[in-house]
């Protein structure tokens, strides 16, 4: 795996953390020159010095299609090519759907979905250029079953399906690869941070079916993916087996996620 990012350029979102930041850190390990982008300037610039000299910092938010591309652009012009971009930033909220409120709604769609646009519209043009390089869309889980409780994440993590799936397809002929990754749970940060609405953490984190996997191991995961070029990369074996079955049984994986909905703490009885 080391041999196919030796010397690459990757641009890693929501970098300074979580998953972003175990991506940035297998990357340089694997041999890549990392940029480390995150709206938190102090905490990408301590990620980047502690992955020593193949990793620098930039401070971008995502929903600014501006910064973005600026960063996108000065990267392959300062290194002479991009050869990756993580389209990894994203924010969750967790609640019911009568709960979730429009500004709710619109946060998310504005980092989740049209961050990942906002990268795409910059770096896909200049791979196109180039004749050569991999987006990598993180998704979810979200994106490929049923998540009750997660409605505006689900929305945006199934639309990050879509288009990467689409991109993929029309990439494919100019040398330009496309991947989306779809994690299970993770712990990450967006466990303890993510937004609430009704229950406390601690139920909800009590209420959990499955247990929390390393961002180290989907970073590994996710970088074997990209190496062999997989369309979709999803990570924990019981993510694996509720997307087969959902796959399989539609109407099965339906009955089962709604069971499962009215045992968390977000449910309440009709007309509540």
């Amino acid at each position: 795996m080391s041999r196919g990012f030796a010397d690459q350029v990757a641009i890693v979102t929501g970098g300074a953390s979580g998953i972003g930041r175990s991506l940035a850190s297998a990357l340089v390990r694997a041999g890549a020159r990392v940029v480390v982008a995150d709206t938190d300037g102090e905490r990408a610039e301590a990620v980047a010095r502690e992955l020593g000299e193949r990793a620098r910092s930039e401070i971008v938010n995502v929903t600014d299609s501006v910064a973005l591309r600026r960063a996108i652009e000065g990267t392959a012009a300062r290194e002479g090519r991009l050869d990756l971009l993580f389209n990894n930033a994203g924010i969750a909220v967790f609640a019911d759907a009568r709960d979730t409120s429009l500004d709710d709604w619109n946060r998310q769609i504005d980092v989740n979905l049209r961050g990942v646009v906002h990268g795409i519209v910059a770096a896909y043009p200049l791979m196109l250029r180039q004749g050569s390089g991999h987006i990598v869309n993180t998704a979810s889980a979200a994106g490929l079953i049923p998540s009750p409780a997660t409605i505006a994440y689900a929305a945006t993590k199934h639309a990050v399906v879509g288009l990467s799936l689409t991109l993929r397809a029309e990439a494919r002929p100019h040398g330009v690869r496309v991947s989306v990754v779809c994690p299970g749970v993770i712990e990450t940060p967006m466990v303890q941070t993510a937004k609430l609405v009704g229950p406390t953490r601690e139920r909800v984190l009590a209420a959990l079916p499955l247990r929390l996997h390393s961002p180290d191991r989907l970073a590994a995961a996710v970088l074997r993916g990209v190496a062999r070029n997989r369309a979709i990369i999803p990570f924990t074996p019981e993510l694996r087996f509720l997307w087969a079955l959902h796959r399989l049984s539609p109407r099965l994986s339906l009955a089962i996620m709604g069971r499962w909905y009215r045992t968390t703490p977000f449910y309440r009885g009709r007309g509540d």
